[in-house]
């Protein structure tokens, strides 16, 4: 699981109890490194190691800045310094995670010493004056599971805005001309999200085939992966073109600095290296780089940001909806010619031909059944948004390709969803819950949040910890 590194920076005001505060920002510390979770902390700003001064805050800027922090952490010690933490969250620009530990019963005396929750309400006001988006995790204990479940559930949200942000995609000549539905506006795209193409003609591919073909030994070290993780029907020959491919995008990438593939994958590639992309595509989604099918950049978008939902510990695959279960009302086949990463398979998958062409290239593979969250990034006129929603897979008819039939809540709702868009027949699933993680991760990158199914309820009361 990709580690997440935020900013720690526990906050308290001077009327209530400075040694209080002191303690519950070393036990939260302690709690953070129990959990695993890789923090910058400020104890080299002042003696307390607490926030709660404006001339301690553009120090907190740069460290938070030089450590390149993906989120900020406002543990309230006490009531809490609302302003300067307002500030700092505004400058900064990154996810915030605002929390604050249960108080304690008052003493005999009736006295409180922290009044974190009181403290909470005003730094959430505070925050929403100055524009500035944040998560709330319930008012808990350090031992509480809400706790651990916040924890980890915003580092998720902050590798999602990370990625979001840092998003550059390999665009592998132009959408085929057929697919007028996977059209994207580059500048737009670039202007609203800082999201990048970096664009390269076919040719471009094809030459560097070539000279890691020349070069021989990772596309050999290609080749006997798949002999060894695949059953190939395919010829030595073909299965080398694949593997050269398979470098050669890798290669691609990494000149470009791009963080996913979206390439035309019929058919003119065909006509150059005599094969389908799909098995070269399976074996780079495997190693956690996505490469989408059809020019599909949208597409692309979503497996990011599916994977990120994940901390990278699993592999998302990419899918049509295609046709209705036959014996299910709200089945629906998943289906791609074979670009899904191996370790999606519940088989050990096959790289043969695919259903709908005749060249060689393609993988077949069943799914993995159980539980998935299914998600598509789009977006038109101006508004983008993202479908999320949760189904499990299930038994179905065989079919060609990589694909798994799955079940949703209402599929008459879903299919009007998909039609009346801004979606289309693409979408990303991956074998874990990560709507939630999702669905907070909007209000950060600037889209909304489209369940198709009537959970939000459910998914607000999750992030509540309930």
């Amino acid at each position: 699981m990709k580690s997440v590194k935020i900013g720690f920076a526990p906050t308290r005001r001077s009327i209530f109890s400075a040694p209080d505060a002191v303690k519950y920002a070393n036990l939260t510390r302690e709690r953070l490194k129990e959990l695993g979770v890789e923090f910058v902390d400020i104890t080299d700003i002042n003696e307390e190691g607490l926030f709660y001064d404006e001339a301690d805050r553009e120090k907190i800027q740069e460290k938070f800045r030089r450590e390149n922090v993906k989120g900020i952490f406002f543990p309230h010690g006490n009531f809490g310094t609302e302003y300067v933490c307002a500030r700092l969250a505004k400058e900064m620009g990154l996810p915030v995670l605002l929390w604050g530990p249960r108080d304690e019963r008052p003493d005999e005396n009736g006295v409180r010493l922290r009044d974190s929750q009181c403290g909470l309400f005003a730094t959430g006001k505070v925050l929403r004056r100055f524009g500035v988006p944040f998560t709330y995790m319930t008012n808990c204990r350090l031992t509480d599971p809400e706790f651990e479940r916040g924890i980890q559930d915003f580092l998720a949200v902050c590798n999602v805005v990370d990625t979001f942000r840092h998003t550059r995609i390999l665009q592998i000549g132009p959408r085929p001309f057929d697919f007028w539905s996977t059209m994207c506006n580059e500048g737009e795209l670039l202007e609203k999200f800082n999201i990048q193409l970096s664009p390269i003609p076919l040719p471009e591919l094809t030459a560097e085939m070539k000279k890691v073909k020349a070069e021989g030994s990772e596309v050999e070290k290609v080749v006997a992966y798949c002999n060894t993780n695949m059953c190939v029907k395919i010829k030595l020959e073909e299965l080398e073109n694949v593997a050269a491919l398979k470098v050669a995008m890798k290669n691609l990438a990494a000149k470009y600095s791009c963080n996913a593939i979206a390439i035309q994958c019929w058919n003119a590639l065909q006509g150059e290296i005599g094969i389908m992309p799909c098995a070269a595509n399976s074996l780079l989604n495997e190693e956690g780089i996505p490469v989408v099918c059809e020019t599909d950049i949208h597409g692309a978008i979503t497996a990011l940001l599916v994977e990120a939902a994940g901390r990278n510990d699993k592999r998302s695959f990419f899918a049509d909806w295609t046709v209705r279960h036959p014996d299910n009302e709200n089945g629906e086949l998943l289906q791609h010619c074979g670009p899904w990463p191996i370790s999606v398979a519940q088989e050990k998958p096959t790289i043969g031909y695919p259903l709908a062409f005749s060249h060689p290239g393609a993988v077949e593979a069943q799914a993995k059944l159980g539980e998935m969250t299914l998600a598509r990034f789009d977006g038109d006129n101006g508004e983008y948004s993202l479908l999320l929603g949760n189904a499990k897979g299930v038994e179905g008819p065989y079919t060609k390709g990589t694909y798994v039939w799955v079940e949703v809540q209402n599929l008459k709702r879903l299919e009007t969803k998909i039609v009346e868009g801004p979606y289309i027949h693409h979408c990303v699933g991956i074998h874990e819950n990560v709507v939630p993680v999702l669905y907070e991760a909007c209000k950060y990158i600037g889209i909304a949040p489209d369940l198709y199914d009537p959970i939000e309820e459910d998914v607000k009361a999750y992030l509540r910890g309930e």
